[in-house]
């Protein structure tokens, strides 16, 4: 009998642990998705020295519209004389694509008109913060010190923190609005993806990354 009174003890212990542990996940969850929807208020953009667009997919080494929804944001930067120059960011995709992200970025943009001298490439990258750091080194090479990174909107508020985090400085954020994307489920991938970056950064104290 003592040992059933035991054994239940602990059973509802844990089942105590796991109805906290469940609902600190889904406080999480609520509070990175508010973060992610309203984090980045949309406010005026300052001028800067060069714009950073964070690749995306290839379709048969032409961009996908979604890509082309951020090359477009970044155009139209450009025509405005609101940034001097664009990093392209994007190293080359896992499928048949013959070029890197950046590589494809830069034909439509030479395509519409800008001069590929105003178009650094960064071809290495494979992640979010691969792309701001690389991009980042590339910027200081050529004496860029103000950024507009160019994303969607449910990616700005980890691109900011990653670029804080790797203390880039004069940092703002132009997170395009999608028409071609299922926004509910980005932003719902994106809470998991910026969850992962919070764990990551706790980890690289120990020189860990996921």
């Amino acid at each position: 009998m003592k040992k059933r009174r035991k054994k239940i003890g602990f059973f509802r212990k844990c089942f105590r642990l796991l109805i906290v542990a469940v609902t600190v996940v889904f406080v999480w969850c609520i509070y990175c998705y508010g973060l992610l929807l309203y984090g980045q208020q949309d406010a005026p953009l300052q001028q800067a020295d060069t714009g950073i667009v964070l690749g995306a997919a290839l379709w048969n080494n032409v961009p996908s519209p979604a890509l082309r929804e951020r090359l477009d944001g970044a155009l139209a930067l450009y025509e405005a004389g609101t940034i001097n120059y664009v990093i392209l960011s994007g190293g080359k995709a896992s499928n048949n694509s013959l070029l890197s992200e950046a590589e494809g970025m830069r034909d439509y943009l030479v395509a519409a008109g800008v001069p590929v001298e105003k178009l650094l490439l960064e071809k290495q990258s494979t992640d979010t913060y691969e792309n701001l750091l690389f991009s980042y080194e590339i910027a200081k090479q050529n004496e860029l010190d103000s950024f507009i990174i160019i994303t969607h909107n449910y990616h700005g508020e980890r691109a900011a923190d990653i670029a804080s985090f790797i203390h880039m400085e004069n940092v703002q954020v132009n997170g395009v609005k999608t028409k071609v994307l299922n926004e509910s489920y980005h932003y719902t991938r994106e809470v998991l993806a910026y969850s992962k970056w919070q764990m990551n950064k706790l980890l690289s104290l120990l020189n860990i990354y996921i």
